[in-house]
C-alpha cells in the first residue's frame, strides 16, 4: 500500500483485524468449525476492551474517527469490529447503516464493511441497555496493541487478569470538583 506522511492509503475496513470466529460449513457436518488462529497469535494478543459511545439524535459526526485510525496507524490499538445503533424514544434499538450517517468521508462512513463478526445481536441489545431513549452510538471492540508485551508477560509468569474496570472522566471531574470545594 502506498504510504502518505507516514500513513497507509488503507480502508479503514481493511484496518479492522480479521478476528477469530465460528462459522458453520453448509457443506459439512453440522458441527461449528474454528477459524485458523495459532495459540501463538492469540497468546501474543493484549488485552481486548469494548466501549459504547452515546451521542444524542440518530447522527454521529464522525469526529473521532481520524483519531481512532491515528491510534490504529501508530499500532497502538487494533479495532476487532464495530458496530452502530440507535435507541428510539420508545426504546426499541435498530442498527444504523453507515453510508446514511453524516461525516462524509471522514466520518464513521469510512467504518462501512469493517465488522470482522465479532460483535453480535445480543452485544448490541447489551449495549442498547445503557442508552438514553433517543440516542446513537458506536460499540467498538479493540485490542491495546501498546499493553500486549506486558499482557504476554504477565501471562507466560502464570498469572492472570482477575479485575479491571475504567473510570468515567465525568467522576474523575466531579470528585475533584468536591475535593475543591471542601478546601
Amino acid at each position: 500500500m502506498p504510504e502518505v506522511c507516514g500513513h497507509d492509503l488503507q480502508t479503514p475496513a481493511h484496518r479492522v483485524a480479521a478476528a477469530p470466529r465460528r462459522f458453520e460449513d453448509p457443506g459439512a457436518d453440522s458441527k461449528p468449525k474454528e477459524a485458523v488462529v495459532s495459540v501463538d497469535e492469540l497468546d501474543e494478543m493484549g488485552p481486548i476492551d469494548y466501549i459504547v459511545l452515546e451521542w444524542p439524535g440518530k447522527q454521529p459526526k464522525g469526529d473521532a474517527v481520524p483519531l481512532l485510525l491515528d491510534l490504529v496507524d501508530r499500532g497502538i490499538i487494533r479495532i476487532l469490529d464495530v458496530a452502530f445503533m440507535a435507541k428510539d424514544e420508545d426504546g426499541t434499538v435498530a442498527a444504523i447503516d453507515l453510508a446514511g450517517l453524516d461525516g462524509g468521508k471522514d466520518g464513521f462512513a469510512e467504518f462501512e464493511g469493517a465488522s470482522s463478526g465479532l460483535i453480535g445481536d445480543e452485544d448490541v441489545q447489551a449495549a442498547a441497555e445503557a442508552l438514553a431513549p433517543g440516542t446513537s452510538a458506536a460499540l467498538l471492540v479493540w485490542e491495546n496493541r501498546w499493553a500486549a508485551p506486558v499482557a504476554v508477560a504477565i501471562r507466560r509468569s502464570g498469572g492472570q487478569l482477575v479485575a479491571s474496570g475504567r473510570i468515567p472522566i465525568q467522576a474523575i471531574l466531579a470528585s475533584l470538583d468536591e475535593v475543591e470545594a471542601t478546601h
